[in-house]
């Protein structure tokens, strides 16, 4: 029994060190009824888990630069999708539907990227695509 208990214990004690993944739901943080598109160039790539990210210049309205911030799936994902750390590169033309954040930041989560060459891919995993 008492080595029952010291296994039990070591367990606790390594589940409880263990590092916390950050890690959100879809619905928490973006509106499917909230369709984006948006057409800008790339300024930044973070190929980081649990979720990649990047960020393009768009012109609003006024012809003003607004940057917005675009969550993709996981680098894991995206490689098995056929993604590399350098499908993005700074400076890249592209179009980016998905959808917006309930913050109305200017950020969303991108289902789809196309690059200038006219080549589409799929930007959210199984589990995230809504």
């Amino acid at each position: 029994m008492k080595a029952v208990r010291s296994v039990v214990a070591a367990s606790l004690v390594l589940w409880a060190t263990a590092p916390a993944e950050a890690h959100h739901s879809f619905a928490a943080q973006y509106d499917a009824s909230k369709p984006v598109t948006l057409k800008g160039t790339v300024t930044k790539v973070e190929w980081t888990n649990p979720h990649a990210r990047f960020y393009i210049d768009v012109k609003d309205a006024d012809g003003k630069l607004v940057n917005w911030n675009l969550e993709i799936a996981s680098p894991n994902y995206l490689k098995r999708a056929g993604w590399s750390s350098t499908s993005l590169k700074q400076g890249d033309e592209v179009t980016v539907e998905g959808s917006m954040a309930r913050s109305g930041a200017n950020m969303a989560n991108a289902s789809t990227v196309t690059f200038a060459d006219g080549t589409r891919v799929f930007a959210r995993s199984a589990a995230d695509n809504r």
